[in-house]
């Protein structure tokens, strides 16, 4: 680990439109390094992120990478979404130069505990209910919520403290690397696994290797390791790492969230079981009472009082773009669940919501299969208005199974013709299990503009 960065000689690779570089790279310049930002994207597509390191006295090298840039170096900093196949990071690791991550740099510093969270589903809705949670029940502590949901972290180590806990979304692309630091989580929460992103790691073992990376490297002397209490999952884990003694399973019991601590990997002891009888959210859906058992589950390793944590997640509100209601027009309801980019968070949402259903699916090709999500689509939906790169091969697994579906250019003419079928107690829901990439710049401009048209229908 590089402890003294002034005057060292660093790349940071792929600034990002959105920005995801933006917070290392002022870190990294407050600390004294001498920077480099490349990116294979031109400066008119960068103009907001470029905007935002003005000051920071990077030399910029944009429209493409330079095999120089990352062998006269002292240090690369990598986007996460950059895969290891880069021939560029390949020059670094031959020139014996350090590649690292935001994440990286930001665990190998903190000096408070932390708590992740990971999944293909959930991990996002979690990670916010652990924050919610603490941020109510902590008296002597401060909460820092970040990772992959929120903003970077980096700059606040100066004021973290060792009685603070860190609560940080995980995903993937991050956890591909975190074995470069030999790091895990104290608390680590993982909500469930299916295939996801395998344009990007290959196959779903690779996939799923890199979300265990989350306990790989935790201490059995002062880590928890939180699972959801799937039997897939499980035996997932067991071929990984065999015994699981030590795990707390998370689960439901009818509709009471409960955990239990599994003491031996054969037989399942209650002797630690915990429940929180009484619960009740004030967001829809069985899968959000799974996600509030995690995230009390965690708070209970930390040491919560059950009763004070099950209060505190009972003002939990929706976050953006996560199955959230964002109108009534003339007695039908629009949910907004944006952040759904696979099929089973689309077939969650699906499920979730009691009312007749029309639902928007359809986006980006990740390679995943989507005839889950078509299946239940036809059997819970009255109309299905598909878009996208996926739209079409959508429209033909929910006709096959016998329902109705459509395929329309975008996202105005699909809501609209979802509008015109809809009746006084039905809802309208925006769940692509697909990602937004080709038609919007992310999930959340996606989830924006639905809300608004969704906002501006007669009422």
């Amino acid at each position: 680990m590089i402890a003294d960065f002034k005057h060292k000689r660093v790349t940071v690779m792929g600034l990002g439109r959105f920005a995801g570089g933006v917070g290392v790279t002022r870190w990294l310049a407050a600390q004294g390094a001498r920077l480099l930002v490349t990116d294979t994207k031109p400066l008119a597509e960068l103009g907001d992120s470029i905007a935002q390191i003005a000051d920071c006295g990077a030399k910029l090298r944009l429209g493409g990478h330079r095999e120089q840039d990352f062998v006269e170096t002292d240090l690369v900093v990598v986007n996460p979404a950059v895969p290891d196949s880069s021939p560029f990071l390949g020059a670094a690791r031959r020139a014996g130069v350090e590649v690292t991550t935001e994440m990286n740099l930001f665990v190998e510093r903190c000096p408070a505990r932390t708590v992740g969270v990971t999944g293909s589903v959930g991990k996002s809705t979690v990670t916010a209910m652990i924050g919610h949670v603490l941020e109510r029940t902590l008296a002597d502590a401060r909460v820092w919520v970040g990772g992959n949901l929120g903003r970077s972290l980096l700059d606040a180590l100066g004021q973290i403290a060792a009685r603070d806990v860190v609560v940080l979304e995980l995903s993937s692309f991050q956890l591909q690397r975190t074995p470069l630091v030999c790091w895990s989580p104290q608390v680590a929460v993982l909500t469930g696994v299916t295939p996801n992103h395998l344009d990007w790691h290959g196959t779903f073992a690779a996939y799923l290797a890199a979300k265990l990376n989350i306990v790989r490297f935790q201490d059995a002397e002062r880590s928890a390791f939180i699972l959801h209490d799937d039997p897939g999952l499980r035996r997932h884990v067991e071929l990984m790492f065999g015994d699981v003694s030590g795990v707390w399973r998370y689960g439901l019991d009818g509709d009471e969230p409960r955990a239990l601590l599994q003491e031996t990997a054969a037989v399942d002891c209650d002797t630690q079981r915990v429940t929180w009888p009484g619960v009740r959210l004030g967001v829809p859906g069985r899968h959000n009472l799974e996600n509030a058992a995690a995230a009390l589950t965690a708070a209970h390793v930390l040491g919560v009082d059950p009763r004070a944590s099950a209060a505190a997640i009972s003002t939990y509100k929706a976050l953006p773009h996560r199955l959230q209601r964002v109108a009534v027009r003339g007695g039908v309801a629009y949910y907004n669940d944006s952040k759904s980019t696979t099929p089973e968070s689309a077939i969650t949402a699906m499920n979730a919501i009691d009312a007749p259903l029309l639902v928007i699916l359809g986006g980006y090709d990740k390679g995943i299969d989507l005839s889950p999500a078509a299946r239940l689509a036809a059997q819970r939906a009255k109309f299905a208005a598909c878009i996208g790169q996926t739209g079409r091969q959508i429209v033909d697994l929910i006709r096959q199974a016998g329902g109705q579906a459509d395929f329309f250019d975008g996202l105005p003419e699909a809501l609209a013709a979802c509008r015109a079928r809809a009746a006084v107690g039905d809802a309208v829901l925006l769940s692509p299990a697909c990602a937004s990439w080709g038609m919007f710049s992310d999930y959340r401009q996606r989830g924006d503009e639905f809300s608004r048209l969704a906002q501006e229908a007669p009422d």
